[in-house]
C-alpha cells in the first residue's frame, strides 16, 4: 500500500497565514485602482464630499465624453500608440545587440563596455545639455527625440546580459560549426530560446515609452505631435489651474474633481489590456536573467 502523508499542523497553520498575507495583499494593491475607476464615474459633488469608495456614486459620464469628443485627443493617442511602438523596436534592437555582445567573455574590451553602461546609470549630462544637444542633431519635434535618448535602459541591459550569459555555449558552438554567423547564432539559436526575457523587456520598455510625457513635454512645439499623456496633464492642468488644455477646458471646468481619475484610467487601460498576453514570461523572464551576474 502506498502511504499518503497528511500535512501537518504546523505546515497546516502556515498556509492558513499565507492566504490571509497574501488576500491582504491582494486587497491593498487592488483597492487604490477600484477607487480610481469609480470616482471616474462618479460625480462632482460625491468626489468631493468623499463618498466614493469602490462604486461609482452620482454617476457621471460627461468627462469621458468630452474628451472622447475632441478630435486631438485621437490624434494625440494615435500618437502614442505610434511612439511606442517604434521607440520599443529601436530600444529591444539596440538593448539585445548590446547585451548579447557583452555576454561574450572573450571579448576584448568587455569590461569597458560594461563600465561605460554602468557609468550612466549614476552620471548623466544634465537637462540643459540634452536640449542643446537634441537641437543640434535636428531631431526636434521628431519621434527621433523620444526613442533614441531613453533607447537603453542599463537595467535591462544587464538584466539581458545575464540572461545570455546561462545559456548553453554548446549550441552556439555547434551552430558555429554548421556554417552560421554570429547574427544567424543571435537569430536563429539565442533569441528563439529567449522569448521570456525578451517578453519582459518589451513589457519593461513598452511601460516606460507610453508613460512617458516629459520628453514629449519638452522637445515637441506642436500640440498635433504631442502623445495622449501630455493631452491629459493639459487637461488636469487646464481644469485645476485654469490654463489653456485646448477646446475641452472650459467644459472640463465643472468637472474638475474626476478629470484626474478619468485621465489615469485612460493612460493605463492599454497597458492593462496588454499585461495578460506577457505576464506569464513576466516572473521567469527577471528570474532567469538575474541567476547569473
Amino acid at each position: 500500500m502506498v502511504s499518503v502523508h497528511r500535512p501537518t499542523r504546523g505546515y497546516r497553520v502556515f498556509q492558513s497565514v499565507n492566504g490571509v498575507i497574501l488576500t491582504l495583499v491582494v486587497v491593498v494593491t487592488l483597492y487604490p485602482f477600484v477607487n480610481i475607476v469609480a470616482r471616474s464615474f462618479s460625480g462632482e459633488r460625491q468626489i468631493r464630499a468623499g463618498e466614493v469608495t469602490l462604486w461609482p456614486r452620482g454617476f457621471n459620464l460627461t468627462t469621458y465624453k468630452i474628451v472622447f469628443q475632441d478630435a486631438m485627443f485621437w490624434r494625440n493617442y494615435g500618437n502614442t500608440v505610434l511612439y511606442t511602438v517604434v521607440s520599443t523596436v529601436v530600444a529591444m534592437v539596440l538593448t539585445t545587440c548590446y547585451a548579447y555582445v557583452l555576454s561574450k567573455k572573450h571579448l576584448r574590451g568587455r569590461g569597458l563596455l560594461v563600465g561605460i553602461a554602468v557609468f550612466t546609470m549614476f552620471f548623466t549630462g544634465g537637462l540643459i545639455p540634452n536640449y542643446v544637444l537634441i537641437s543640434s542633431l535636428g531631431m526636434k519635434n521628431t519621434i527621433w527625440a523620444l526613442a533614441l535618448p531613453n533607447a537603453i535602459s542599463v537595467f535591462n541591459l544587464l538584466v539581458m546580459k545575464a540572461f545570455f550569459e546561462s545559456l548553453p555555449t554548446d549550441l552556439e558552438e555547434a551552430a558555429q560549426i554548421d556554417g552560421l554567423s554570429t547574427y544567424g547564432i543571435l537569430l536563429r539559436i539565442v533569441l528563439p530560446l529567449s522569448k521570456a526575457v525578451v517578453a519582459t523587456m518589451i513589457l519593461f520598455y513598452s511601460v516606460a515609452f507610453w508613460n512617458s510625457w516629459f520628453a514629449a513635454f519638452l522637445y515637441m512645439d506642436s500640440t498635433e505631435l504631442m502623445p495622449a499623456t501630455v493631452y491629459l496633464r493639459n487637461l488636469i492642468s487646464g481644469a485645476t489651474g485654469g490654463g489653456n488644455a485646448g477646446a475641452a477646458t472650459e467644459q472640463l471646468s465643472q468637472v474638475g474633481a474626476n478629470i484626474q481619475s478619468v485621465t489615469i484610467v485612460l493612460t493605463a487601460l492599454p497597458i492593462l489590456c496588454v499585461y495578460p498576453f506577457v505576464q506569464r514570461y513576466f516572473v521567469s523572464g527577471v528570474m532567469l536573467g538575474a541567476v547569473k551576474g
